[in-house]
């Protein structure tokens, strides 16, 4: 079956599965509606249903032959609170609590004494200094720390309550002015890390990063089981799987260069980054890292609360359209559905309104004069691929051209292509289903995997993937006969790294572009 892409945004929409839209039917319908990249939470179920899930989302990308994206988030060293009795502890204003790692959670008795929590984390009173916050459940309760004491087992951590609340078992704890001695990946990280490799999953989620060593030490581990394996894609290039860099934390905000260079994309992941620093400075530090991620040519997507409302309602809130419409004209390469989708009662219905949201937003933007600024790393080392699609784009402009196809058999030339900023859909052919699938978080690029022409020693091996190229903008909606698109690609096609020519093309027209060769 070929999906056909009507008015497709330019931006990408992330989906996070869980038990509201896991079918099979629903998973169709999503994509159908426009998700083409599908988060699965580690935080939450077995191994057995995540593969239950990629077997279904694998199987419906196939079925609409449309290359869709698995995004795999690593839970990381999140704090949690211990158990607590049902129906929770109800701490109130001024009261003490002692925060006891090794002790089992307790009320205040009736004669004094501190009420008892217990948590996740063995050397939390070693780690949180006296005057340091510890914020529960996303800061809604919010204690001081004032001494270290001897605890059950341990030591432990007097606080006072400043903000009261209902405390419950697994409730998160977020320390945001302490330095944790405790590593970005736990035993359970390392183990789900293994797991996505052997099940092909297509990008990793580092959750908790706080810099850029972190991110390369899950590299090196990726590359190294993959070349032990000895795995490569269909272009021969070794199969890791790219990092994306969850920005949460705010040493994370401080290494943000760091982190973008190391990184193959990242996450303003605004739940727990809206807990760590000043929530006044959540929309600030978002728009810093799009154009931090901008400029090092990464792909930036932003997360948590974009269309919270949906999650039980069936229509947004004013502000929650108007956030993400923002996130798009910040630059955004994707925008990111969590709860709304994995627990909501309309998945399909959230997707549907994001999706007329970014279309509106887009439409706006094209309005204007597209701005094509290409990433810093490209300028600094002269590559040629990026140095062609500056040119593709003065020259997409100039041409009026309503779409850009090139060959990327491993990626590089589409990645390179969207980070330009064309405006316009912007068609990535490959042989590597590999590849197709992770061109889906690419900005403007709409991958399709197609094997080259056979090669004819000549330039006509060009001329044939032009007439495939015409034909396939007609079939999906995307150009008519006479449209003006701009070509890019080298010679053979389906060998890596021989991007060298641009062409202007009229569709169907047989004495330009490549054709003409």
């Amino acid at each position: 079956m070929t999906s056909e892409l009507p008015r497709p945004t330019l931006a990408k929409i992330v989906a996070t599965i869980g038990p509201a839209s896991e079918s099979p039917e629903m998973v169709r319908r999503l994509i159908t509606a426009g998700v083409r990249v599908f988060r699965f939470n580690f935080s939450h179920g077995l191994p057995e249903d995540h593969e239950n899930r990629l077997a279904v989302v694998r199987a419906a990308a196939d079925e609409l032959d449309m290359p869709v994206a698995v995004l795999g988030d690593l839970p990381g060293p999140k704090i949690r609170v211990g158990k607590v009795a049902d129906p929770g502890i109800e701490l109130a204003t001024g009261d003490e609590v002692l925060i006891d790692p090794g002790a089992p959670a307790s009320r205040a008795a009736s004669g004094g004494g501190p009420t008892i929590l217990s948590c996740t984390l063995a050397q939390l009173a070693t780690d949180v200094e006296p005057g340091h916050k510890v914020l529960i459940n996303d800061g809604a309760i919010r204690l001081l720390a004032l001494e270290r004491v001897a605890g059950a087992t341990g030591a432990a951590l007097s606080c006072r309550v400043i903000v009261g609340g209902l405390v419950t078992s697994g409730k998160g704890i977020n320390l945001p002015m302490s330095n944790l001695n405790v590593p970005a990946m736990t035993e359970r990280d390392w183990r789900w890390a293994e797991w996505a490799v052997n099940k092909g999953v297509d990008f990793l989620a580092l959750s908790f990063v706080r810099s850029a060593d972190e991110i390369l030490r899950l590299k090196d581990y990726l590359a190294s089981v993959c070349s032990v394996r000895k795995e490569v894609d269909a272009s021969g290039a070794p199969a890791s799987i790219p990092v994306i860099a969850k920005m949460e934390k705010p040493q994370a905000v401080e290494a943000m260069e760091s982190i973008c260079e190391a990184a193959d994309g990242i996450m303003v992941a605004r739940g727990d980054l809206g807990v760590e620093i000043d929530l006044a400075m959540v929309p600030v530090v978002q728009k810093r890292l799009i154009a931090c991620a901008d400029s090092w040519g990464k792909p930036c997507i932003v997360a948590t609360q974009m269309l919270e409302t949906m999650t039980t309602s069936a229509i947004p809130t004013r502000a929650e359209a108007s956030d993400v419409a923002n996130a798009i004209f910040d630059g955004a390469d994707a925008v990111m559905l969590s709860g709304e989708t994995a627990i909501g009662k309309h998945p399909t219905l959230v997707v549907e309104t994001m999706r007329r949201i970014i279309m509106a937003a887009e439409e706006r933007m094209a309005e204007g004069i597209q701005h094509a600024s290409p990433p810093r790393r490209a300028v600094e080392i002269r590559y040629r691929t990026a140095a062609l699609a500056h040119a593709a784009w003065h020259a997409a402009r100039d041409f009026g051209a309503v779409a850009v196809a090139t060959w990327s058999q491993s990626g590089g030339a589409a990645r390179y292509l969207a980070q330009t900023g064309f405006g316009v859909p912007i068609l990535a052919y490959s042989s590597s289903q590999t590849q197709t699938r992770r061109m889906a978080l690419q900005k403007g690029v709409f991958a399709i995997r197609m094997n080259p022409p056979p090669p004819n020693g000549g330039p006509g091996e060009l001329a044939d993937w032009n007439a495939a190229v015409d034909r396939d903008l007609i079939k999906r909606g995307i150009a008519k006969e006479g449209d003006a698109i701009v070509l890019v690609a080298g010679r053979p096609l389906g060998v890596r790294n021989v991007t060298n020519c641009v062409a202007l093309h009229r569709v169907g027209d047989r004495a330009s572009g490549f054709m003409a060769f």
